[in-house]
């Protein structure tokens, strides 16, 4: 029981659950009720809620969609303010983002499935490295106007994001940062495949 004392892992425990929190699929089934894991590609996340939902109500899915992505950006964020208050040390802050995005990618309350890490991934890395990540998410809105997938999108603007951090702030262990960008390409793996073969879809 000591270990489960120990404010570090606490916080490891604290941020793995709240990144989840699968709240796409939750206010899909609240307020559209649909069950996006059924439909579309399948994820939780905002993008197939915007699929889903807007066949049947497209002024709804927009609202959802972009408080799933809000939602999910937050919730790594919370996590890491509150170990700002505790005053945990910075290695500790880099565990507590992996640890939430690992909970968004592989979820308790999905029985291991989850999203692709993009939002809460870009929550904890906005948090941790705020320049580099605005570098991504400017990356990323260049990219999805223009090429309008959301996939190849958001994997641009993540290799922007780490490749801004090594630029902007070589003094950080840039383990986390790498670490998190191989989950979100690791949960890409079928899209990529898709982007290879051209077989991937456009969001209208």
């Amino acid at each position: 029981m000591d270990f489960l004392a120990n404010t570090n892992v606490q916080f490891y425990i604290l941020a793995y659950l709240v990144g989840s929190i699968p709240f796409g699929l939750i206010l899909a089934k609240f307020f559209a009720k649909v069950d996006i894991k059924k439909a579309g590609s399948g994820n939780i996340g905002a993008t197939n809620v915007l699929r889903v939902v807007k066949e049947k109500d497209p002024a709804l899915a927009k609202k959802l969609s972009i408080a799933t992505l809000a939602l999910d950006v937050i919730k790594g964020i919370v996590v890491l303010a509150l170990g700002t208050l505790a005053g945990v040390p910075e290695e500790t802050m880099w565990a507590i983002a992996v640890f939430a995005v690992i909970g968004h990618c592989f979820s308790i309350f999905l029985m291991g499935e989850g999203g692709k890490g993009v939002a809460t991934g870009l929550g904890v890395l906005l948090y941790m490295i705020p320049i580099p990540a605005l570098i991504g998410v400017a990356v990323w809105a260049f990219s999805a106007k223009v090429l309008k997938i959301s996939s190849l999108s958001s994997l641009l603007g993540l290799v922007a994001v780490v490749i801004a951090s090594f630029v902007l702030n070589p003094e950080i262990a840039h383990f986390p940062v790498v670490f998190i960008a191989f989950l979100v390409i690791y949960k890409h793996s079928d899209n990529i495949m898709r982007l290879i073969s051209g077989d991937e879809g456009k969001v209208a």
